[in-house]
């Protein structure tokens, strides 16, 4: 599959959804973004604001199975993953696979489970691959998480663990929609007999998944922008405002998704406007704030923003006119 279809099939997936999700579009190029890269995404927004139906419109639209898992405070690792029956007919033990198996997983509201049962996550969106009683069984591909979470503030809510938020490739905000959106929305619930509408599938075969994925890994990044992205990474540990900075992990993922920004894009290089576009997305969950920045209310989104402006920004050869392009922070 070659650049400019893939962006073209991108594209299509994004105005599929958007037909079905009332939210900004942005917020949909960045789940998208996770799939290319074939990574995880964590959604935070209050209830109500439709997080759970753009993950189920975005399983429906690359045509792939959906499994929910709803994360309750008495959810067991057990209940995610699968767990032995005894088959009475057969007098032997046979594993009951559980909902993790799936394509698309929606982990909906995944901070509202203690840490026990968020952590029996950590192997299956690392490794894509569940262990239980000694044994190894993979998971089916593709296979991307699309969690969503609650504001910590909210009652009943555990903080995730700080290596299962580093798993995550972006962390977005869906939010409210704006009065125009508002007013589609319920131009569109009164035009409808059913309550909850769905997306029409975009791609023929979930095969064509796993070439679209392929495609970031053509994508050319200049030397230039490897020191730019490290040089990032770096103020992030060295800011006041920081106990902990972007990890050797969070400095792979800004590469991975910045190659599939270039794709969403329809080029073959990637520039550094790519970079500071999911710069915000990718790497603020990844900071560990100090208590008084905590108190203070600073965004960890609002640091990334500040150490952009902080690293002068490359200049990178245009490829198709051989010119220089060359981005302004943010």
């Amino acid at each position: 599959m070659r650049v400019d279809e893939a962006s073209a099939l991108a594209r299509d997936v994004i105005d599929e959804v958007a037909s079905v999700v009332i939210a900004e579009r942005g917020v949909l190029e960045n789940i998208m973004l996770g799939i290319l890269a074939n990574g995880h995404v964590l959604l935070e927004d209050v209830p109500g604001t439709g997080k759970t139906l753009a993950a189920n419109s975005f399983a429906e639209a690359l045509n792939v199975s959906f499994s929910r898992i709803q994360f309750t405070p008495d959810l067991l690792p057990t209940d995610v993953l699968g767990t032995s029956v005894f088959n009475e007919e057969s007098r032997e033990f046979e594993f009951k696979q559980g909902p993790i198996f799936g394509n698309v997983i929606l982990g909906d509201e995944i901070n509202r489970a203690p840490p026990k049962t968020q952590a029996a996550m950590l192997e299956t969106m690392a490794e894509r691959q569940v262990t239980l009683e000694g044994e190894t069984r993979p998971l089916p591909e593709p296979f991307f998480v699309i969690a969503t979470q609650n504001p910590v503030e909210q009652e009943g809510t555990f903080p995730l663990p700080e290596a299962q938020v580093d798993r995550f490739l972006v962390k977005d905000t869906i939010g409210q929609p704006d009065t125009e959106g508002k007013v589609e929305l319920l131009r569109r619930r009164a035009d409808r007999f059913q309550s909850i509408p769905s997306a029409s599938p975009v791609v023929d075969d979930p095969g064509r998944i796993r070439e679209l994925q392929n495609v970031p890994e053509t994508v050319r990044v200049d030397e230039d922008l490897y020191t730019y992205m490290s040089e990032v990474v770096d103020l992030t540990h060295e800011d006041h405002r920081t106990e902990v900075g972007v990890s050797p992990r969070g400095l792979q993922r800004l590469f991975e998704a910045a190659r599939a920004r270039a794709v969403i894009e329809g080029r073959e290089y990637v520039v550094p406007s790519d970079i500071q576009r999911i710069s915000g997305p990718v790497l603020g969950h990844r900071l560990v704030l100090t208590p008084e920045a905590q108190v203070n209310d600073v965004q960890e989104s609002a640091i990334v923003h500040e150490i952009l402006d902080e690293v002068p920004v490359p200049s990178v050869e245009d490829a198709s006119t051989g010119t220089e392009a060359q981005a302004s922070p943010n």
